[in-house]
């Protein structure tokens, strides 16, 4: 049996060999594991309207914005259905 010596020096490689990992691989994470760029700057993030003209003015963007996209959506369909007509008519 290798005795006191080698008891100590399991002892002693069972506690620094995960902390000497935790030390290597846990030491400048910021710098090996970041991308440039990741997270919106704050001017380009959405802001969160708390006042209530703000909360007026974006519920009328948002309407805006809606009926702008139906108007268009219907313009296509119409031009869609416009288009098969005139494909029956030519094939009759």
């Amino acid at each position: 049996m290798g005795g006191l010596n080698l008891e100590v020096f399991k002892f002693g490689m069972y506690l620094m060999f995960p902390i000497g990992i935790m030390f290597y691989f846990g030491t400048n994470l910021d710098q090996r594991f970041t991308v440039p760029d990741f997270w919106p700057k704050p001017e380009n993030a959405n802001k969160v309207p708390f006042d209530r003209d703000e909360i007026h003015e974006e519920l009328e963007r948002l309407r805006a914005r809606r009926l702008y996209l139906r108007e268009k959506r219907l313009a296509n369909e119409g031009q869609q259905q416009g288009q098969q007509q005139q494909n029956n008519n030519s094939n009759e």
